[in-house]
């Protein structure tokens, strides 16, 4: 591979479970699909067509030594993924600050009884519905 522009998108590549943990596979150390296969209930021409999908989303690099192919992780995609994430975190972190909040904000000794508006949570009663 070089500097071509991919031909999968990163998104779709790291979609599927099992090549999610093959990146994890990868992340450290370089491997051959013998191996990798190996951690897969799955034939290994199947595991080679998971990883062409990496491939051409940048993610693996392959290098030929001998007869064999190894697999390296390129984590440089995956920065894509990273600023796309980082734009919705603001969400996460406004409700965890919210929850933090009200948790604060409740006196020593009181049991929780009530209700939570902001998060739109309710207590339950003492019987055991809300």
């Amino acid at each position: 591979m070089g500097a071509a522009e991919p031909k999968q998108d990163v998104f779709q590549a790291i979609a599927d479970p099992t090549r999610r943990k093959v990146l994890n596979l990868l992340a450290g150390q370089e491997m051959p699909v013998n191996a990798i296969s190996g951690h897969f209930p799955m034939s290994r021409t199947a595991v080679s067509k998971h990883l062409r999908i990496l491939a051409d989303a940048g993610l693996v690099q392959e290098r030929k030594v001998g007869r064999e192919k190894r697999y390296r992780l390129q984590p440089e995609p995956l920065l894509e993924l990273k600023r796309w994430l980082a734009y919705y975190e603001r969400f996460w972190e406004n409700r965890l600050s919210v929850l933090k909040h009200l948790v604060e904000a409740e006196e020593p000794g009181e049991s929780g009884s009530g209700s939570s508006p902001a998060l739109g949570l309710k207590a339950a009663e003492p019987g055991g519905r809300p």
